[in-house]
């Protein structure tokens, strides 16, 4: 029996949605917002008044792309957690009205979960149990994938994420919001062995970077004491150095982790994984170490509806679906 869903995500800046089959991604339409640039971040507010704009024309757009009529949809999904309360809202509420209207199964989806199975839509997938490191603004997370419901956070951020790190240093720098693709675009132009920053030790399996930050802040400091324009002048190095420190403090980790547990198919994924730094660096080590490596697609791994679709995908085969009383929440966590 053919199964169609329709799933939104709007957990943070991003309108999207995407139209899956039978496990099979028929459409993913994001649409960008560019107001905030000029903030320097996200703005809450305007993030979710642009959704309100946003989401009935992309829905249109992703069932028109996918060639689905809205009549033929089996289930609707959402994003329900983690994000920014007000967007998070807006795809909750349409999600919910839809599924009310057509008389069809909900599915509430955790965005960071949906992120660890967008490993799962291409041909080429991991065997579970598998370990993905996550890596997005606001998370940095390893976890073990047992199956596509069962899922165990076995390290994450005790204070900043990577995708923070990466986004603030660059902000240090003088560098426009966002600032970690400027960072990665540097990056590859620059030597990474020229600066070196702290790398804080945390045990287990967590992390760590807010003494990253600082020691950047510092660093910078005390440059520009003696130089205004040391930055400028040194960017490429500057920016290569801070990426290489931060990769490597991800990589350890996930070494580490695949040690203890002994599993061989690692993959990343999360905003942070489109880093071509990151790419290369975890496709390199699996070389070495005889892991099997997955990378998700770019368009994957930024905030998508994809990943929401194959996760309630999974969930709706799992026989795991929401009532209307179901909630948005800006926190969840889940291990």
């Amino acid at each position: 029996m053919s199964l169609t869903l329709l799933a939104i995500e709007s957990s943070c800046d991003e309108t999207s949605a995407s139209v899956c089959r039978d496990g099979k991604i028929l459409s993913n339409y994001i649409a960008n917002q560019t107001v905030h640039e000029q903030y320097g971040g996200v703005v809450p507010e305007l993030a979710s008044r642009a959704h309100l704009q946003k989401i009935v024309p992309v829905v249109d757009v992703a069932l028109k792309q996918a060639g689905v009529d809205i009549n033929e949809l089996d289930a609707v999904a959402f994003t329900q957690a983690p994000g920014l309360i007000g967007s998070l809202l807006v795809g909750a509420q349409f999600a919910k009205s839809l599924a009310l209207a057509l008389d069809k199964p909900l599915v509430a989806v955790h965005h960071m979960q949906a992120h660890v199975l967008a490993n799962l839509i291409p041909e080429r997938r991991p065997e579970f149990p598998f370990l993905c490191l996550t890596v997005s603004g606001g998370h940095t997370q390893i976890v073990r994938a047992n199956s596509p419901t069962d899922l165990q956070v076995l390290g994450e951020t005790i204070d900043d994420a990577a995708g923070e790190a990466f986004d603030k240093s660059a902000k240090l720098l003088g560098l426009p919001y966002p600032g970690g693709p400027l960072i990665d675009k540097y990056a590859k132009e620059g030597d990474a062995t020229r600066f070196r920053f702290a790398e804080p030790q945390i045990n287990g399996l967590n992390f760590s970077f807010s003494g990253l930050k600082t020691s950047v802040l510092y660093f910078l400091q005390k440059e520009r004491a003696s130089d205004p324009q040391f930055a400028e002048k040194n960017m490429a190095d500057i920016c290569a150095s801070l990426q290489a420190t931060i990769i490597r403090i991800l990589l350890k980790k996930l070494q580490k982790a695949a040690t203890e547990t002994g599993i061989r198919d690692l993959c990343i994924a999360g905003g942070v994984s489109a880093n071509s730094g990151l790419r290369t660096a975890f496709v390199e080590l699996g070389k070495e170490l005889g892991w099997r490596t997955f990378v998700p697609a770019f368009e994957y791994c930024t905030d998508n509806a994809g990943m929401i679709a194959i996760t309630a995908y999974h969930k709706l085969l799992a026989g795991e679906t929401a009532d209307l009383s179901v909630s948005a929440t800006a926190r969840s966590e889940w291990h």
